[in-house]
């Protein structure tokens, strides 16, 4: 008997005593895909998994909101940033009268014109509270890819409805996008990695810095 035959035949001797051929029958689970894991606080645990991943976190009341992005910019030394069309008009009163120059993305920016402004300041679609990660779907007040992947710095504003517990749940939250063919951009913390000797560099595929607005 070859190696082959004898891990067969184990296989055929465990599976015996299975009468339900379906796994998903015979081996009942009791969870639905989707439903919330549980959690004492999903915003707090929200804000701790992020700042884990060294992005910086604001927890403002939401009619707050504007003040805390011009500030977080001005703190994080931007100069210039561009802004999806749909973003919230107040947040780009904010950022303006901070003395930002403010690019829009109509005519759409060339990779070498993003490439020297210095931050990005998106809305976002969910969140995710037991990885920290922010997800776009890219929607009107996010733009598209490039904008959140050139500029050195991306501000996020996210919403506490918009934080889930888990990952099924917010891919469940997903589904009007994904059936409309959007794209989807999953941001957990700043862009970084690693080389063989395990030193991190941050910045190689998207931006270096991470700020989130977490709009209470």
């Amino acid at each position: 008997m070859n190696a082959r035959d004898e891990i067969l035949n184990r296989v055929r001797s465990a599976l015996v005593d299975v009468v339900q051929p379906d796994p998903t029958l015979d081996v009942a689970v009791g969870w639905t895909y989707g439903r919330a894991t549980a959690m004492p606080d999903v915003l707090e645990r929200f804000v701790e998994m992020t700042l884990d991943y060294k992005a910086l976190v604001r927890r403002v009341p939401a009619a707050e909101v504007p003040d805390a992005v011009a500030d977080l910019l001005v703190a994080a030394g931007v100069g210039s940033a561009v802004l999806p069309a749909g973003l919230d008009a107040a947040w780009r009163a904010a950022i303006v009268a901070a003395g930002i120059a403010v690019h829009d993305d109509e005519p759409q920016l060339s990779r070498r014109e993003l490439n020297v402004i210095d931050a990005v300041v998106t809305a976002s679609a969910v969140s995710i509270a037991e990885t920290g990660t922010i997800v776009l779907d890219h929607a009107a007040d996010q733009g598209r890819r490039a904008l959140t992947l050139v500029p050195d710095t991306h501000l996020v504003v996210v919403r506490a409805d918009q934080v889930v517990s888990d990952v099924p749940e917010a891919v469940g939250r997903l589904a009007a996008a994904v059936a409309e063919g959007n794209p989807l951009t999953w941001i957990s913390g700043p862009s970084a990695t690693s080389d063989i000797e395990l030193t991190r560099v941050e910045g190689v595929h998207g931006p270096r810095t991470l700020l989130v607005v977490l709009a209470d």
